[in-house]
């Protein structure tokens, strides 16, 4: 307290404070049950949204009270970049790696296997179901342990750039069915890094595909924040990361890079503070978003009123062209 103090931060003593206090609510996580009756009405909040877990509830609670919302997964520059989503996806990619040699450790329940494997005894092999930003980092940190890597997805142009990035180093297939239920045999790893935009109507990974790998294998889901890449998969926490199903270690945390805490604060903090210089620069939010293409791509509820269809989708809300809502007033 005293360090946020000295930095010229005012301290609040309770969140009830803390929230009666301000316009604009900044925080990582998205609202919990407990936070949302402290919402004043018309505030502007900033966070993460983790689609996989937006409720009915949270969302009528902020649309009651006309909220703006902007979710950190929606933000978006002019060329289609989404560089907060960008950030946390490279610590999330280089974790998984990371946890994945942990969990295959005897003591942990798994199959034994080094990743990297040793002079005369074959590394792991680490399957990677995402060309994205997550699944680069995984890829690299897996490759730089010496894992036999191969990268599935359903787009042929990022299985393209992956294979001219590595330097062909890495194998590549297109994620159908086929394809899925081979590697899924063959793997010791298996890490779900697909990106917040490819949408899943049902999980890549069936439940019978996993049943047909390896006792002491490792699935990480990185996508379990939006949807869930596998069949088996299910919310767990940094407390109780893990559970066995069909004899493979499941984890599938959300919010992996809060593992990580000080350099996620660091990374984060990097990406995220242009964006809110911008609510000095203007007066109003509807200024700000007018303004900002990124901060527009950004707003998933204005005012109360849901802007964002794959959320009006997901929860029965009527949705609302943000474009429209700015011009009109």
């Amino acid at each position: 307290d005293h360090d946020y103090a000295e930095a010229g931060a005012l301290i609040a003593s309770s969140p009830e404070e803390l929230y009666e206090a301000t316009n604009i609510i900044v925080k990582v996580s998205p609202p919990q049950p407990e936070e949302l009756a402290l919402f004043q009405p018309g505030q502007i909040l900033i966070s993460a949204v983790h689609l996989g877990t937006v409720t009915h509830q949270m969302l009528k609670t902020l649309s009651d009270k006309n909220i703006t919302a902007i979710g950190f997964e929606f933000i978006e520059t002019r060329d289609g970049e989404l560089p907060i989503v960008r950030t946390l996806s490279e610590i999330a990619g280089s974790l998984a790696i990371q946890t994945a040699a942990k969990y295959l450790e005897t003591g942990y329940g798994g199959s034994g296997i080094l990743l990297g494997g040793i002079a005369g005894v074959p590394p792991a092999h680490v399957t990677i179901i995402g060309a994205g930003t997550v699944g680069l980092f995984a890829a690299q940190d897996a490759l730089g342990l010496g894992a036999q890597v191969t990268v599935i997805d359903k787009e042929i142009n990022r299985l393209r750039r992956f294979e001219a990035f590595f330097n062909r180093h890495l194998v590549t297939a297109i994620a159908n069915d086929h394809y899925i239920a081979q590697l899924a045999r063959l793997s010791d790893v298996m890490i779900g890094a697909l990106s917040p935009k490819q949408k899943l109507s049902k999980p890549l990974v069936s439940e019978q595909v996993v049943k047909t790998m390896k006792a002491g294998s490792v699935i990480i889901d990185v996508s379990i924040d939006q949807s869930a890449c596998f069949g088996t998969s299910r919310h767990t926490t940094h407390t109780n990361p893990i559970y066995v199903k069909h004899g493979v270690t499941h984890y599938c945390v959300p919010n992996i890079p809060s593992a990580v805490a000080k350099t996620a604060t660091f990374a984060l903090t990097n990406t995220l503070l242009s964006f809110l210089h911008k609510f000095k620069e203007h007066q109003t939010i509807s200024e700000i978003l007018w303004k900002s293409h990124s901060l527009r791509k950004g707003a998933y509820l204005y005012k109360g009123y849901v802007t964002k269809k794959m959320l009006s989708e997901l929860t029965g809300f009527p949705f609302r062209e943000i474009d429209m809502l700015l011009a009109s007033e």
